[in-house]
């Protein structure tokens, strides 16, 4: 199927924690024979950011973030057999929503790709005028990265005719263990951007674990940190490049996991970051969140914190020969269950699925 697909940025991770998302479930899509047209808007300093170049097997269209080049890009969709939507485009997502899934074609199947539910989901509560509210009678299809049985019984409850969560994933020929980099070295590395809805608790579990343990060393990597203060002997050396992901994850004795707070408060909702570090054999200190074991089985393949002392008093007891029995534990795991591969295969099957029932609504 031709797949016309509105998001963020394929081609950069900058302030875009969605980016390794989109290329491990589009590529493999590709590989299963679907033709992909990824289309992101020239905004943020992405393209002055690109992890990737435009690869092989998609077809990406960066379109000015203006209202000319927002009306280009979605005349396109009158073209695709498919028509999906992102969440978090970051420029005229309402205008996006709603044309787009006018300019698709009656046949076409119109799908919303939630990549951040439970945000959304709060959205919905809050403004009954939200735009999403009317695009849902008319989709086919609700695709969430994240949420669980939660968030499709919310999604059912607003009207969507399906919701089904496709969780992040392994890009196993992306992200898996590398040689220590000395410049990634630390006890407790943590990779996110600095944002609202996440700040507090990085400051629980990270920068209050930091200062109860001062003479141990903690790498903290993404955008937006410079100007935070923290513990002396935290290091924030900004944007990390998705190409460095492996070093900084393996370059650590564990890696940190921060749910953003509506993740956090809903479950099911496992970061990117926490397949990556699992691919590349990582140790992981997650805080506590409903659903883990779906993915990763607690004190054998990952590490369970509470709050910031609970990440100081597990850091403090974490030995070498620990922290990679349970890093080689969760790469077992994700590499078995937990792949994009698989992932696309299921996408693959809700879309000949939703044709099917389309093309026997339409016989009917």
């Amino acid at each position: 199927m031709r797949i016309a697909f509105y998001g963020s940025s394929l081609l950069s991770s900058y302030w875009n924690g969605a980016a390794t998302y989109y290329r491990g479930l589009l590529s493999e899509l590709a590989k299963l024979g679907h033709a992909i047209t990824f289309y992101e808007p020239d905004a943020f300093d992405r393209q002055a950011n690109r992890d990737i170049e435009p690869p092989a097997w998609a077809r990406v269209v960066v379109y000015p973030a203006t209202e000319e080049g927002r009306r280009a890009a979605v005349a396109e969709a009158s073209h695709a057999d498919v028509v999906v939507k992102a969440s978090g485009v970051g420029v005229f997502d309402d205008e996006l929503l709603r044309e787009t899934m006018a300019a698709s074609r009656p046949g076409a199947i119109r799908v919303f790709c939630d990549v951040d539910a439970p945000a959304t989901l709060a959205a919905l509560r809050a403004h009954p005028d939200h735009p999403l509210h009317v695009a849902l009678r008319r989709l086919d299809l609700v695709m969430t990265y994240g949420g669980g049985d939660p968030v499709v019984a919310a999604y059912t409850g607003f009207g969507a005719a399906r919701c089904v969560p496709v969780y992040n994933a392994l890009d196993p020929a992306c992200h898996n263990p590398v040689a220590p980099d000395p410049a990634f070295a630390g006890d407790l590395n943590f990779l996110a951007n600095r944002l609202p809805d996440r700040e507090a608790r990085v400051e629980t579990f990270f920068f209050s674990a930091a200062a109860r343990l001062p003479h141990r060393r903690f790498l903290l990597g993404g955008a937006g940190w410079h100007d935070k203060p923290m513990p002396g002997n935290v290091r924030a050396i900004g944007h990390v490049p998705t190409a460095a992901h492996n070093a900084f994850n393996c370059s650590a004795l564990a890696v940190l996991n921060v749910a953003r707070d509506s993740m956090a408060e809903n479950g099911f909702s496992p970061a990117t970051r926490v397949f990556e570090a699992a691919g590349a054999g990582c140790c992981i200190i997650t805080d506590a969140w409903r659903g883990i074991e779906l993915f990763l089985q607690p004190d054998e393949e990952i590490v369970v914190a509470r709050d910031g002392q609970d990440v100081a008093d597990h850091l403090a007891a974490l030995t070498g020969p620990r922290a990679r029995a349970i890093g080689e534990r969760a790469r077992a795991r994700i590499m078995a269950e937990h792949t994009y591969a698989r992932r696309a295969r299921l996408v693959d099957a809700l879309l000949r699925e939703t044709l099917a029932r389309k093309c026997e609504s339409v016989a009917a």
